[in-house]
């Protein structure tokens, strides 16, 4: 099946999930950014990207080539920000049709409120269900061997 892994990384946990995963899974990388970056650091970077995902804001995008008909499966990685998909992916299911697409789904948190943000995810493409999901806390910055089953038992579930 096709694959691609459409993924927003801000502090680069979700890009080394997505990395590891598309190894695995040999599938298609497309990383999307907003044309206006979020503060990264600091009281500002929880304030601005707290705020943007609890108001489903959806901010215009650097330009990306994403072809839908190309693609069986959709793998979107997120960060989860206030129990939320961050407003960059949000903007890239608004701009792409996934439907009659297998959709999987990983989220990078650092505490809790990715099953929340798996809710609203399906929500806004109108599924009912992923055809796998994985939590992850932050793989990058915090290397554990759970993390790393984790994503292979995900990978499993889609081979």
């Amino acid at each position: 099946m096709k694959t691609i892994i459409v993924y927003y990384s801000m502090g680069g946990n979700t890009e080394y999930a997505a990395q590891k995963v598309a190894e695995e899974l040999g599938a298609d990388l497309l990383r999307i950014e907003p044309k206006k970056a979020y503060p990264d650091s600091g009281f500002r970077k929880f304030l601005w990207g707290g705020k943007s995902a609890v108001m489903a804001e959806t901010p215009e995008l650097e330009p990306y080539e994403f072809d839908g008909t190309a693609y069986e499966r959709v793998i979107l990685g997120f960060p989860v920000w206030a129990g939320n998909v961050t407003p960059p992916i949000r903007t890239f299911l608004k701009e792409n049709d996934l439907s009659g697409k297998s959709l999987a789904a990983f989220a990078c948190q650092s505490g809790a409120g990715a099953e929340k943000a798996f809710g609203k995810l399906l929500a806004a493409v109108g599924a009912d269900k992923l055809e796998a999901e994985l939590i992850l806390i932050d793989p990058k910055d915090k290397p554990s061997e759970a993390n790393e089953q984790k994503i292979q038992a995900f990978c499993e579930k889609l081979k």
